[in-house]
């Protein structure tokens, strides 16, 4: 009796280390758009409204593990096309948050546009996670009769595929899975075929929405982004409502390109500290 009582108490005091790691959370800001069309960011905003968004990923950080929600870009055609201002290599920002591109141990991919999966090739030691749908449509029939491929940089995809070859791809199957200790990925917003959020969990818990929600005024509004398709804008606006229950709270869910993610939070240069 006196064992058993002992390792009871034993699990006890072991407990804690079994639990989720409490993370950090940053946002890195590599450069800005200027002068975005809102309503290409919030379905039905006034015609001719403009915004200077923010492209940004994030870090997340904890034990041994150094992990990014999207890898910005580093392509000159994108640079050229959208006029970014204020840029600076994804991998040199990560330097700027105090960690070495080959530092980095995982690369979380919301969706597959070139803003946000152009830079896998920066973080040669990453293992790279996404939708196991998203790789799917995006490797073959988006390319199809009928297929939607827009924001999709082919040399993203060939550098997806090789990181695959590497045995350095974890494909996703689904919605609500933890693909790492705390860190859950969610799906149903369809920003992309499968574009998927995560939740960091922590006191308190963060949902880093990325585009599935674009700024506070989509979430604060309840108003769509553009979707995959017209006919999800309803599934947007639910997996905006759900976002804010994962995270407990309205202001610990974070969207992917508002410029006031830097006044609300902590920010000293590029980076401001989420947690």
């Amino acid at each position: 009796m006196r064992r058993l009582a002992f390792l009871i108490l034993s699990l006890g005091v072991l407990a804690p280390t079994l639990r989720a790691e409490e993370y950090t959370i940053a946002a890195i800001r590599y450069g800005t758009i200027p002068q975005f069309s809102t309503s290409g960011l919030v379905v039905g905003a006034p015609a001719g409204e403009k915004l200077d968004i923010a492209l940004v990923f994030w870090l997340v950080r904890g034990g041994n593990r150094n992990i990014l929600l999207d890898t910005g870009f580093h392509r000159q055609q994108w640079i050229d096309q959208y006029k970014v201002t204020d840029y600076i290599r994804p991998d040199e920002a990560v330097r700027l948050a105090g960690v070495e591109p080959d530092e980095i141990t995982d690369i979380i991919l919301s969706h597959a546009h070139w803003d946000h999966m152009g830079g896998i090739d920066l973080f040669p030691n990453a293992t790279v996670w996404i939708q196991k749908d998203e790789f799917a449509y995006y490797m073959g029939p988006a390319w199809q009769r009928g297929g939607q491929h827009g924001g999709i940089d082919p040399e993203d995809l060939v550098n997806l595929l090789r990181r695959n070859t590497q045995g350095k791809l974890r494909l996703i199957d689904g919605d609500d899975r933890e693909i790492l200790p705390g860190i859950r990925a969610f799906t149903g917003a369809r920003h992309t075929y499968a574009s998927q959020y995560i939740r960091v969990e922590g006191t308190p818990s963060y949902v880093l929405a990325s585009d599935n929600c674009y700024l506070y005024r989509n979430l604060e509004t309840k108003t769509p982004i553009p979707t995959f398709e017209a006919s999800d804008h309803e599934a947007n606006v639910k997996a905006l409502e759900r976002m804010i229950l994962l995270a407990g709270a309205p202001e610990c869910v974070i969207p992917g390109h508002d410029p006031l993610v830097f006044t609300r939070f902590p920010a000293q240069g590029r980076i401001a500290k989420i947690k």
